[in-house]
């Protein structure tokens, strides 16, 4: 990956009047990047990635504050919300770390026949 500063002194140096055989030498790069650079540059290319989040059913900060109000919600009730279905709603709960309600006392495998020996 190449920074915008090396991006914006190539296609300068090519726009001095250089030829591709030049730029290639001083800047190992081919005729079609520095093309591709031209263009980029002339529609306003900063050198920053443009991230966009896909439009997803589920809005995930609502939810984040369905789960907080509604805690002890079926994956059932929070996807009748969302008008969607359960299976929709789980994976979505995964990403966002949202876990379901645990057994607040550990099974404790042999417990009866520790109990017989007392």
């Amino acid at each position: 990956m190449y920074s915008i500063d090396f991006i914006r002194r190539a296609v300068a140096y090519k726009e001095e009047g250089h030829t591709f055989k030049e730029l290639k030498n001083t800047f190992n790069i081919r005729s079609e990047t520095y093309y591709q650079w031209k263009i980029k540059l002339e529609n306003g290319y900063d050198g920053t990635k443009v991230f966009r989040e896909r439009n997803r059913k589920i809005d995930k900060k609502k939810l984040i504050k369905a789960a907080e109000e509604n805690p002890d919600a079926y994956l059932y009730e929070l996807a009748r919300q969302f008008d969607c279905s359960p299976q929709a709603v789980f994976p979505m709960l995964e990403k966002l770390n949202i876990t379901r309600k645990k057994s607040p006392l550990p099974i404790v495998k042999g417990l009866k026949k520790n109990l017989k020996n007392i």
